[in-house]
């Protein structure tokens, strides 16, 4: 037994051996941010570190009291470039003047009534995420008008925390930290403004770089859908989401333009917001090529070859610089669309030398020329892109053109996300008051700084989790530094070379996107675990008595976040569902119709919020959402189509009525009880025929061309009802039951 123990030994050392030496060597592409970074990640963490360090000494040197806050705001405010450091500087500014009046404030009003006071941070803190989750844009930390809210959390709780133990000095304790915040964002946006090159011309560049990016993908999915493959736009989740993530980073584009600038944002805002809408016609499309009858003809197929062959062809024509060559390519694909149109009405309708098409021959004629006009739409919506990337690269004169930031406010999301951080900071206030703790105030502090942070996301659990991870190794770092290393040195040159090389391994954390809240929380917290002062050294006892406290309440807000509304995905679809039901039934029915982008925006930002969301969840449920969000958008933009054909009033009163009728169905569509899903698709199908079978009887050219237009349409919602029925049906069962 024994010698069969020691060979079992023996054959473990040996193969240990070979893997050691004869084995390949183990990939260590984890870590290849901090051995190997890129030069621009390597010239972003040596210029914050410095510039950190640069900030800690001139509050040393003016002897304030905590001089770790500059440069904690230094590692808060810089960004990898000019435009997004210099957006954020400007909201953390905003907001550190808000979130500093209304702490003097509070201190000065609630200064003896200690639960009266946890009250009303936790609310004040409450109302900050409440506006931050209602103004434009994404929830992300990229965000900064939230980041502006996140600021004015951030600054109400540190200086109210710290005035309340002294509040006969709130207003010396309130201008020390925002002495210290300004100190960080001057000497960050100085220093960075010192390494940035042709900063105006490489703005400029990078709203190319990110049209060419969108319409390149859009491009190869209408060209495949011209191909034949009818299901690529349900598929192509990231042209979407690309247009959506491009268009929010305009606007740093645009504080690096400068002041002086012209309408270059608005013009790329709106060229990326022509690309959805390009897809928008490509669904349009797709669904016209699959309704009965539809396959195209010989006439259809030429025109859709070149323009399939136009589109692949299409970013490395506009690469060139020069669009006009572009345009009058697209120019001549319209004619030829608009000429097939003009034949095939010709040949349906006769002439003196030529009698009328028969009715089985008519209704293929008109099915083609559906599909002509599908394509001659697209071309329109491509040609209006490329103008409007063409005014971005060139701008005009006297130009007054403003495309303005979309905004989708959630007022319940917003209500939860402040109820979420008010109970969570109210929780942490009664810990402290009940307890005696002598450090409450610290834990309280961080508690309310993570509310701050993260309360305003969907998942701040997740959030606040890695925030943790990035906490535990600033306690590690830091306690290295404090408890051995920094017991030494008495000179600031030594302290900051102590601390050089961990602020560095911080800022090349931060490049690194798995890691990137990790490296957030490290770069903070390691200059307040540290403590830097003049006069004094941080001992062991006052080590502890910060990072237990930090510890402590990070992993309470992690819990607590979790218990406290947390983030339902079942409940985010089945509200998103029944929102898009009830818009559905509200373009049928409004008096003021909100236009075609608008509608376009609100479904691609449903789009990528679905997407954004989508951990964990059964794949056929995640394409089923996907789908239906994408044919809603095409039935809304088809509804609008429809009611804009009917305000024309050009259309015959048979046809005119039959139209009325089915909106009058599509107005009751799909309500949360009794559905009314079944009789809108039979109006649809019903107003197909009606309208189909006095086209043949109709001889003015203007009046057919425009029940060409309405047929178009009614096709659309046809087909788009049919292919998604469990999604539209709101008298089905739980989609995600269904299909899980």
């Amino acid at each position: 037994m024994r010698s069969l123990a020691l060979t079992l030994a023996r054959t473990r050392v040996g193969d240990l051996w070979s893997r050691l030496w004869s084995a390949p060597p183990r990939r260590q592409d984890q870590l290849r941010w901090l051995f190997a970074p890129d030069l621009l990640t390597f010239g972003y963490a040596l210029r914050t570190t410095i510039t950190s360090l640069v900030a800690l000494g001139i509050a040393l040197w003016w002897e304030l009291g905590s001089p770790q806050w500059a440069a904690l705001t230094v590692w808060m405010v810089a960004q990898g470039t000019r435009g997004k450091s210099v957006a954020k500087a400007r909201w953390h500014l905003f907001g550190m003047v808000v979130g500093t009046i209304c702490a003097v404030a509070l201190v000065a009003a609630l200064p003896q009534s200690p639960l009266l006071f946890i009250v009303a941070l936790a609310v004040g803190i409450g109302l900050f995420c409440f506006v931050g989750t209602l103004l434009p844009g994404p929830a992300t930390m990229t965000n900064y008008r939230i980041h502006g809210m996140r600021a004015s959390g951030f600054t109400y709780a540190i200086i109210a925390l710290d005035g309340i133990a002294d509040p006969e000095h709130i207003f010396q304790i309130a201008m020390a930290r925002a002495t210290y915040i300004v100190l960080g964002i001057v000497l960050e946006s100085s220093v960075s403004a010192l390494f940035q090159f042709r900063l105006g011309e490489r703005a400029r560049d990078r709203l190319t770089h990110n049209f060419l990016t969108a319409i390149d993908g859009a491009a190869r999915s209408l060209a495949a859908l011209l191909a034949g493959d009818g299901q690529v736009l349900s598929r192509a989740r990231s042209v979407f989401a690309t247009i959506t993530t491009l268009s929010d980073q305009i606007e740093f584009a645009e504080v690096e333009l400068g002041r002086h600038h012209g309408h270059e944002g608005d013009h790329a805002r709106a060229a990326l917001a022509r690309i959805a809408v390009l897809l928008s016609r490509g669904l349009d499309l797709a669904a016209l090529m699959h309704m009965p009858g539809g396959v195209p003809a010989d006439g259809f197929h030429a025109n859709a070859e070149g323009v399939r062959t136009f589109l692949l062809d299409l970013p490395a024509r506009l690469e060139s610089g020069d669009v006009r060559p572009v345009l009058d390519r697209l120019g001549a694909l319209r004619a030829a669309c608009r000429q097939s149109i003009a034949d095939s009405l010709g040949e349906e309708m006769g002439s003196d030398s030529r009698p009328p098409a028969s009715a089985d021959a008519a209704a293929v004629l008109q099915r083609q020329r559906m599909l002509q006009h599908g394509l001659d739409a697209m071309l329109d919506d491509l040609e209006q892109a490329i103008i409007q990337f063409e005014a971005s690269l060139h701008p005009l004169p006297h130009d007054h053109f403003h495309y303005r930031i979309r905004s989708f406010r959630d007022w319940q999301q917003a209500l939860a996300n402040s109820l979420r951080a008010s109970v969570t900071i109210f929780g942490a206030g009664v810990i402290w008051i009940a307890t005696g703790w002598r450090d409450g105030l610290t834990f309280l502090m961080f508690v309310s700084i993570v509310c701050s942070l993260f309360a305003t996301l969907e998942k701040p659990a997740l959030a606040t989790q890695a925030f943790l991870t990035g906490a535990l190794w600033a306690v590690g770092v830091s306690g290295v530094l404090v408890l051995w290393v920094l017991a030494t040195p008495s000179s600031y040159e030594m302290l900051a070379l102590c601390l050089s090389l961990p602020m560095l391994a911080g800022g090349l954390a931060f490049a690194y996107p798995t890691i990137i809240l990790a490296a957030v929380s490290y770069n903070l917290f390691l200059p307040i675990l540290i403590g830097p002062a003049n006069q004094a050294r941080l001992d062991e006892i006052a080590f502890f008595n910060t990072a237990m406290p930090l510890i402590l309440a990070l992993w309470y807000a992690m819990w607590t976040f979790r218990l406290v509304l947390p983030f339902d995905t079942k409940g985010m679809r089945w509200q998103m569902r029944t929102g898009i039901l009830k818009g559905l039934r509200l373009l049928a029915r409004s008096r003021t119709l909100p236009s075609p982008l608008y509608v376009i925006e609100r479904n691609v930002d449903r789009f990528v919020r679905l997407l954004t969301n989508a951990e964990q969840t059964p794949e056929p449920v995640v394409d089923a959402y996907l789908q239906g969000i994408l044919s809603a958008m095409t039935i809304g933009l088809n509804v609008i189509r429809l009611r804009a054909v009917l305000a024309r009033n050009v259309l015959p009163p048979q046809a005119r009525q039959v139209i009325e009728e089915m909106m009058g169905r599509m107005a009751q569509f799909s309500g949360r009880y009794g559905g009314h899903y079944g009789r809108t698709a039979r109006a649809a199908k019903l107003a197909i025929q009606r309208i189909t079978s006095e086209a043949g009887r109709e001889a003015n050219l203007a009046t057919r061309m425009e029940m060409d237009r309405a047929l178009s349409s009614l096709n659309v919602i046809s087909y788009e009802l049919d292919t998604n029925q469990m999604f539209f049906d709101a008298a089905s069962p739980y989609l995600d039951s269904a299909l899980g």
